[in-house]
């Protein structure tokens, strides 16, 4: 087999390795192509492979966006929380430039050590990481997020951490919501240790 040949053969088995797994792979996945670091270089040196951070690979050609990047890398197990939920859910106008994602706290910190795009982790139990989580159209696929009755509880709960404006926004814009459920506002309030918070922020309102 000449080099040339050797090339377009390893090329073809990335590019379906990368196929079978939603577009972005590990190091040693590709270690499990019989291709080395130094031949993984080359690749991406040569345009093939973009490196996405460290230890993750996806096609260059892709363009991945930032979403479909988050997806790729959390979507089986981060829930979008604070800002980012606020954002998806048209309650901030103005897109944060980080990504804030709720994990279990078990999770390899390692994960989190990207310098694109910008990830901000928020650390969970994992009884309290399932409270409130549902599901919402993102990064042309789905993701888990906390519902508007979770959400306000965390906003409140670590509203120092917040913009003020932003809270501020965020509490008004769920005072207008047609459909939010007051019942399990108080439930989960319960749950966070947020119940007099809730109760004089937005019972006032209600």
């Amino acid at each position: 087999m000449t080099r040339e040949e050797k090339w377009k053969q390893d090329e073809a088995a990335i590019e379906q390795l990368l196929k079978e797994h939603d577009g972005v792979v590990k190091t040693a996945e590709l270690y499990t192509l019989g291709i080395d670091y130094r031949r993984i270089q080359q690749f991406v040196d040569w345009g093939v492979l973009q490196r996405i951070k460290s230890g993750y690979y996806a096609l260059q050609e892709q363009a991945l966006s930032e979403d479909e990047m988050i997806v790729r890398l959390f979507g089986a197990d981060g829930v979008l929380t604070m800002e980012s939920a606020l954002y998806l859910y048209g309650y901030l106008s103005v897109k944060p430039a980080e990504y804030q994602i709720a994990i279990d706290k078990n999770t390899s910190k390692s994960r989190f050590h990207l310098s694109y795009p910008f990830v901000h982790p928020y650390y969970s139990e994992p009884k309290v990481l399932e409270l409130g989580v549902s599901e919402i159209a993102f990064g042309g696929s789905t993701m888990k997020i906390y519902d508007k009755e979770r959400l306000m509880c965390d906003c409140l709960k670590y509203e120092d951490r917040m913009d003020h404006e932003d809270v501020k926004k965020a509490l008004l814009a769920y005072i207008a919501e047609p459909q939010k459920d007051i019942s399990k506002l108080l439930e989960y309030a319960r749950e966070r240790k947020v119940l007099n918070k809730v109760q004089n922020r937005i019972g006032a309102w209600l």
